[in-house]
């Protein structure tokens, strides 16, 4: 694996909350974050959303939508399947079913957002738990067209820790129709901005990197390894998967 620029994915600011404690680290929950990118205008612009300043995590910043793996969201039937280069890198240090993943992003975007990524499918009629209102919009999840671009753990000083998988998306093709994203309780002020405008909101850190991933991508069409950003023994740590 090749190490990317960690560039602020962990810097100064997060070192200087360190608290020296005789706890054991929490261990980090499963989660993914889906990043939708649109090409509609003169420049990129990505989806982004205020946290509610009642969080505990990462309270008032914005951040893309994305939330924690539920147990169910693995069995959900889908039209179409992530494809095997998506897939392989998901299996990367982990036991989850990598569709999982994906199926998360999609479910915790429209949660959060409203938007509805997917086909209109005729679906079951028992819904896994968390997927009751998208099995009866009788609305298939599409995972073909999300590529996995990252994944980062929250370092073991923090309170509440995640292993995040993010994941891009070209809005074109993964919306099912063109209506505006709602604000809830999860996230407001909810707007489509240029990576530069981006930039100047208030971010954390993992999330302005995972911003220069974007503009990567978005410039040089590569094929990345998606970076793999985490704490060990020595400090913080980055590689491409």
């Amino acid at each position: 694996m090749s190490k990317p620029d960690l560039g602020n994915a962990y810097d100064r600011e997060d070192a200087a909350e360190i608290i020296v404690t005789d706890r054991p680290s929490p261990r980090p929950s499963d989660a993914a974050t889906l990043i939708l990118v649109r090409r509609d205008q003169t420049q990129p612009r990505v989806l982004m959303g205020k946290r509610s300043g009642r969080h505990d995590f990462m309270p008032d910043k914005y951040v893309f939508p994305g939330g924690r793996v539920d147990p169910q969201d693995g069995r959900v039937a889908s039209y179409s399947e992530l494809a095997a280069i998506e897939e392989a890198r998901l299996r990367f240090q982990t036991k989850r079913v990598p569709r999982a993943f994906a199926l998360t992003a999609i479910r915790e975007t429209f949660e959060e957002t409203g938007l509805l990524l997917g086909k209109q499918a005729e679906m079951p009629r028992k819904a896994p738990a968390g997927w009751e209102k998208l099995y009866a919009l009788d609305i298939a999840p599409n995972l073909e067209h999300l590529r996995f671009i990252g994944r980062a753990i929250t370092p073991p000083y923090r309170p509440k820790r995640f292993d995040a998988r993010f994941f891009m998306a070209e809005a074109e093709l993964t919306l099912i129709d063109d209506r505006p994203p709602l604000d809830g309780a999860e996230l407001h002020d909810l707007q489509w901005v240029t990576l530069k405008d981006a930039m100047a909101l208030d971010l954390p850190n993992v999330t302005r990197f995972m911003l220069g991933e974007i503009k990567e991508r978005l410039s040089k069409n590569d094929d990345l390894g998606p970076p793999f950003l985490r704490w060990t023994r020595s400090g913080h740590s980055a590689d491409r998967i």
